[in-house]
């Protein structure tokens, strides 16, 4: 396991999965999110995006959490591990709606410098359409992946799969916070 790609509905808790593994794995993390966002919620343009993934996925470790379905081929193309959380709809709606309580007017240690959590009516109907509008390419992009796949569909699930993981490196439970973003 030296490049880990975590894809999920937003909300699934992508950023709190990676920094959790990295923990376990002591691998670097890299939020997409971070390198998207610029100050001001403002999207990276897409010819210059696909230049920002392809020289973060040339780093020889990483865990890199985040969708953005236009470069997840070329992210899969370097990767040896996909971690799946493959979550209810609103599994993920609650965990959104608590992050923008806890993150109100703040930004996220995972988004771009500039970016404060805010409620936003579109992104919340994209996450509420995610698993009937997007699982399906997640799905068929899975399917081709040729490295090891792991799919989660609860909270419970990962956490079993981070516990055992954690154990059999000789990591003890509070040297991985389960503390959300």
């Amino acid at each position: 396991m030296k490049r880990v790609v975590i894809i999920g509905s937003p909300g699934a808790g992508k950023s709190t999965a990676a920094l959790r593994l990295a923990a376990i794995t002591r691998l670097p993390v890299i939020h997409l999110d971070q390198h998207f966002w610029s100050p001001g919620w403002v999207e990276t343009e897409k010819s210059r995006w696909y230049e920002k993934v392809q020289a973060l996925v040339t780093t020889p470790q990483w865990i890199m959490d985040g969708n953005y379905g236009s470069t997840l081929d070329q992210r899969l193309s370097v990767a040896d591990t996909l971690i799946w959380l493959d979550y209810s709809s609103l599994t993920c709606l609650r965990r959104i709606l608590m992050r923008t309580i806890k993150y109100w007017g703040k930004t996220r240690p995972d988004i771009g410098e500039g970016c404060p959590e805010r409620f936003d009516w579109a992104f919340l109907k994209f996450a509420l359409n995610y698993r009937r509008d997007k699982r399906r390419r997640d799905q068929q992009k899975v399917k081709a992946f040729s490295g090891k796949t792991w799919q989660f569909t609860s909270p419970k699930a990962l956490e079993e799969f981070l516990s055992a993981l954690a154990s059999e490196s000789g990591i003890t439970p509070n040297d991985i916070s389960d503390n959300p973003l």
